[in-house]
């Protein structure tokens, strides 16, 4: 479901805009009857029409809401809100995968190359500056990644100092296993504070349209 929030500033917004708000404020209705509907009146292509919808949203004049938001934090976690979470968890078992069960010949050794550039170089971090700032509003896509990244090169150090001081010592199978458990539970922690959120949004609507 797309919202309104509130009025737009006329000298700001291009026409497609203005005319697509007007769609919406007499409209309503789900996304996908917006995006046909407005395909039609404004003679655009449905993607072109999706594009100037997340515009209006990065412009905080409309919200996307879920008619069904899920009530718990399993179903959420079992909803389309944490596409991210899981596909965290698919490229860490990717990264497994390639590590333990495939040979060390080419074209597998590459894929390790940049699979484990990934592992050590950007998911912790990633997953960190989620459960830091769980809004998309928050940051950048670009500030995102640069943060990722540094805090990766900051995480990995420290996960190998601790290392250090274990039994198990800076090998393999410690380092991976570490990481793995580090980027999963930070990216959890995220996917819980995100949650959080979206509950205290529906609570902050409910009290608004009371």
């Amino acid at each position: 479901m797309v919202k309104r929030d509130r009025p737009p500033d006329p000298v700001n917004l291009d026409e497609p805009l203005r005319r697509l708000l007007k769609i919406i404020q007499e409209s309503g209705g789900s996304v996908g009857d917006i995006v046909n509907e407005a395909s039609r009146k404004l003679e655009l292509e449905r993607y072109e029409v999706a594009r100037l919808l997340y515009k209006l949203k990065d412009l905080d004049l409309i919200r996307f809401i879920d008619p069904q938001p899920p009530r718990s934090f399993v179903t959420y976690l079992l909803s389309s809100h944490v596409i991210w979470f899981w596909s965290l968890v698919g490229l860490i078992i990717l990264i497994l995968f390639l590590i333990y069960l495939t040979p060390q010949v080419p074209p597998f050794t590459y894929l390790r190359y940049v699979f484990g550039s990934l592992f050590v170089l950007y998911l912790p971090g990633a997953a960190l500056i989620e459960l830091l700032y769980p809004k998309t509003s928050d940051l950048s896509q670009l500030e995102r990644l640069a943060l990722s990244i540094g805090l990766s090169l900051a995480l990995v150090p420290l996960v190998g100092l601790i290392l250090n001081y274990t039994p198990w010592g800076i090998r393999l199978h410690p380092i991976v296993i570490s990481l793995s458990i580090l980027t999963l539970a930070l990216g959890l922690g995220a996917a819980a504070r995100k949650f959080l959120f979206l509950k205290l949004e529906q609570v902050a609507r409910y009290n608004t349209e009371r």
